[in-house]
């Protein structure tokens, strides 16, 4: 009686064990990762106009859509650093652009590149730029570590059917582009990737630029050229889709598309406003691959989710477990962790401008802390002032007193704070920092972030000395050259 009931007790702890496993034991899927590089929310399927995007609309319509995804740094090397590796940059002492690439700098102990822990889980790991003769990706790495050793086993896509299961990126060229060529200090004006193909959906004249910019020739050509590589990126994105389907992969490869930081415009990247943090995230599950309870197939998410959780979240698609002490958090599967109440950001460094800001985002308020001072917007960046022929056309119309409104505002230095409300105010045009009828969500937004500081060991405190920042001067002024207006200030 007693062999019987062993036996039975068994037979119930396998059984309750394989159907709580289903997940689990179900063979690992590939995991293709789109990465857009320097967009915010500007396609069809999120209500934008001037943009066609069939694929990317499609991809949406198929999978899940999130609409408050928020970076943890405004620009691609600190922003790329932090969901590589589940860490906030701040944490890890990756937060200063493009810093550690000549030093013994080494990731902190526990902490490892997202590729290594899928390799040891079996995953071929692949950088794409190419499929056949076609042009997809940039293989953009632009880490904030380098002695890591290999970070991917190939970078050809034709190895990937025979190497499954595969986790493959790529890094879209559109919206990454220099208008001035670099080697002539920035003397010569070249099109950007793919200019001569990009379909024109939109143009100067049916354009309407947001209401912090004048309303100028130069800023309409200048929002027409965004929305087209918008358009162009998604043409590339239907190729990569086209050729998993024509591969037979597409019944077995989870696809996720996102950007690394927010929107390539003069008052988007490199700011910590909604512009330069607020992303897009698509998630993908085909038929073949089981998915998560949280998914529901042209669903949309408003839960606040940090790009940071990419990392774990990848981790729990390919069956591997957070590691221990990954700030990243989970937001699909059984046991996921719960929906974040506030997205932290921040900005360090960049180049050779040096400023700090600090952002918590929640569903609704948003709360920006400019720790260390400065001019604000205004602030030389020489990639900035060559890049974005905006900056200098308002610099120009503030001198001579033409600028007006929200466009003028941004001329002022930087408050303290600033809070704003993203649903009535999306262009966080209007601060509410000193309306004593938003004091208590202030109070909560700034206690949030202080708790942030201490419990990340936000770094940003530790400056990096003159003899790291000072060569970032020469080096973007034989880029792009340095204003006359700067050098007569000097």
């Amino acid at each position: 009686m007693n062999r019987l009931l062993t036996l039975t007790l068994f037979a119930l702890f396998a059984a309750s064990c394989d159907s709580g496993g289903e997940e689990a034991h179900q063979p690992q899927p590939n995991i293709l990762w789109i990465t857009g590089e320097n967009f915010k929310l500007d396609f069809g399927i999120y209500g934008a106009s001037g943009v066609h995007t069939p694929n990317i609309d499609s991809l949406a319509r198929s999978g899940m859509r999130y609409t408050r995804v928020f970076a943890t740094s405004p620009v691609c090397a600190p922003s790329r650093s932090a969901f590589f590796t589940g860490m906030y940059q701040t944490t890890a002492d990756m937060h200063n652009m493009r810093s550690h690439r000549d030093d013994d700098y080494r990731l902190p102990d526990g902490v490892r590149p997202l590729t290594h822990w899928l390799s040891d889980a079996g995953y071929y790991t692949a950088n794409i730029s190419m499929i056949r003769d076609s042009t997809v990706g940039t293989g953009k790495l632009d880490l904030n570590f380098v002695n890591e050793g290999p970070l991917y086993d190939t970078e050809d896509w034709a190895t990937l059917k025979a190497h499954q299961p595969f986790f493959a990126q790529i890094n879209t060229p559109e919206a990454e582009y220099d208008i001035y060529d670099r080697m002539s200090a920035g003397k010569k004006r070249v099109p950007w990737v793919g200019e001569e193909w990009h379909p024109k959906i939109a143009t100067p004249e049916n354009v309407t630029p947001p209401p912090y910019y004048p309303d100028h020739d130069i800023t309409r050509e200048e929002w027409a050229r965004y929305l087209n590589s918008v358009s162009g990126m998604d043409m590339r994105i239907g190729w990569v889709l086209e050729q998993l389907r024509e591969e037979g992969l597409d019944e077995n490869t989870i696809v996720v598309f996102f950007a690394d930081n927010g929107r390539l415009e003069a008052r988007g990247i490199h700011w910590v406003w909604d512009t330069g943090l607020h992303v897009p995230l698509i998630i993908y599950y085909p038929d073949g691959v089981h998915a998560p309870p949280q998914f529901e197939r042209g669903g949309v998410n408003e839960d606040v989710v940090s790009l940071l959780d990419l990392t774990a979240t990848t981790l729990w698609m390919a069956g591997v477990e957070r590691p221990a002490g990954m700030q990243s958090q989970r937001f699909l599967g059984e046991g996921a962790d719960p929906p974040r109440e506030y997205a932290f950001s921040a900005r360090d460094r960049i180049d050779e401008t040096v400023l700090r800001l600090r952002s918590v985002r929640g569903s609704q308020y948003h709360y920006i802390r400019n720790i260390v001072g400065g001019e604000g917007f205004p602030t030389l960046n020489r990639y900035k002032e060559k890049c974005f022929l905006v900056k200098p056309l308002m610099r120009r119309m503030h001198e001579e007193g033409k600028l007006s409104g929200p466009a003028a505002a941004l001329w002022a230095p930087f408050p303290e704070e600033q809070l704003y409300d993203t649903e009535a105010d999306p262009h966080e045009i209007s601060n509410l920092a000193a309306d004593p009828e938003y004091a208590m969500v202030l109070d909560k937004m700034r206690a949030a972030l202080d708790t942030w500081i201490v419990e990340t060991e936000d770094r940003g405190a530790f400056p990096e000395p003159d003899s790291v920042v000072v060569p970032f001067v020469q080096e973007m002024h034989d880029w792009f050259g340095t204003p006359d207006w700067h050098i007569m200030r000097e």
